[in-house]
């Protein structure tokens, strides 16, 4: 399965498989603050919805940024730290998993939609810089990937 396909289609049934009260190895996001993360910070990002006009990466260091994209065998560390986040996790927003679960999925839909409606859209990530469909998914691939190893979904 490509990485546009595990999106779109597996990675809400990944998340919904993961035990509610799962510790993560890593990190101080439960699931559900983790779920709703990759749906703000992840495609509300890409899609525009939750639009980024700033990057804060100095623009020297975004063929680095690229480069880490681009490379099957390079993931995000455990505990990398994202400078927009606080000390301590954002309050949840809905209700419980499954409402998290469906929200990330309509997320997940709408950034499909979008890019499938403009193509040759870009649009910016703080960290990565302006990005189009194809780097977004990869993106995306690599933060859920992560995220997923955080709760032992995957190894």
């Amino acid at each position: 399965m490509d990485k546009a396909s595990f999106l779109k289609q597996e990675l809400v049934a990944v998340l919904g498989r993961i035990p509610a009260d799962r510790q993560p190895a890593w990190g101080k996001m439960n699931l559900q603050q983790m779920t709703e993360h990759l749906g703000r910070e992840g495609f509300g990002w890409a899609s525009g919805r939750i639009p980024q006009t700033e990057v804060l990466t100095p623009v020297e260091q975004l063929p680095r940024m690229q480069n880490f994209l681009q490379r099957d065998d390079t993931e995000f560390r455990e505990n990398t730290v994202n400078k927009l986040m606080g000390e301590t996790p954002p309050a949840l927003v809905h209700t419980g998993m499954p409402a998290a679960l469906a929200a990330l999925q309509q997320e997940i839909d709408h950034f499909f939609v979008v890019f499938a409606a403009e193509q040759g859209r870009r649009s910016i990530h703080p960290f990565f810089g302006e990005l189009d469909y194809e780097e977004w998914v990869l993106l995306l691939y690599k933060h859920a990937r992560h995220h997923l190893k955080q709760f032992g979904a995957i190894l």
